[in-house]
């Protein structure tokens, strides 16, 4: 494993997170979906930052947040979340690398934390989704013991995608070592 550590940010340390979502190669992947959350961008993906929103980010019990730092180089690469969707009854996670520090192993090491620190917190189930067609992005999370639970389909630049819906046991640790 990478030398990573999870960072929660303070309340002013919102600069980063506001970097990155507005950096349009990293947030290329989320652009053209038919979403309706203040801030985005259908065009690029970016999302503008809202300090009301961090705010209740960092106050609510129901979400996590972290940065991504490599104690290494001693910088912010990216950050992890997950947070409680009250519609679907699930937990769901997500990585953010930043462009630039992509490919080198960051993201399968930050996910590993984070699914530790789900179950810490007594998290039982961790999902994300995706397109099928982002093939590195689906054979890491396989790498890491998610499995497949769903196909879907959905809106991206106003047509459909195939994609996934993973989940993992975050008590997963034994796979691991």
């Amino acid at each position: 494993m990478k030398n990573i550590k999870l960072i929660i940010p303070k309340k002013n340390e919102y600069f980063y997170k506001e970097k990155i979502e507005n950096d349009a190669k990293t947030m290329s992947y989320n652009a053209g979906y038919d979403v309706t959350y203040n801030g985005y961008n259908y065009d690029n993906g970016c999302i503008k930052f809202n300090r009301e929103n961090w705010t209740n980010l960092l106050k609510n019990d129901n979400r996590y947040f972290a940065y991504v730092k490599d104690c290494e180089i001693n910088e912010y690469v990216g950050y992890v979340n997950y947070q409680y969707n009250e519609k679907e009854n699930i937990y769901e996670c997500g990585v953010l690398i930043e462009y630039k520090y992509r490919s080198r192993g960051y993201a399968k090491d930050a996910l590993k934390l984070l699914i530790r620190e789900a179950n810490k917190n007594g998290i039982k189930y961790l999902y994300d989704n995706f397109e099928k067609e982002r093939e590195h992005t689906l054979e890491l999370f396989l790498s890491l013991g998610f499995e497949v639970v769903k196909e879907i389909k959905w809106k991206k630049f106003r047509k459909f995608v195939d994609g996934v819906i993973v989940r993992i046991n975050t008590n997963m640790e034994e796979v691991w070592k």
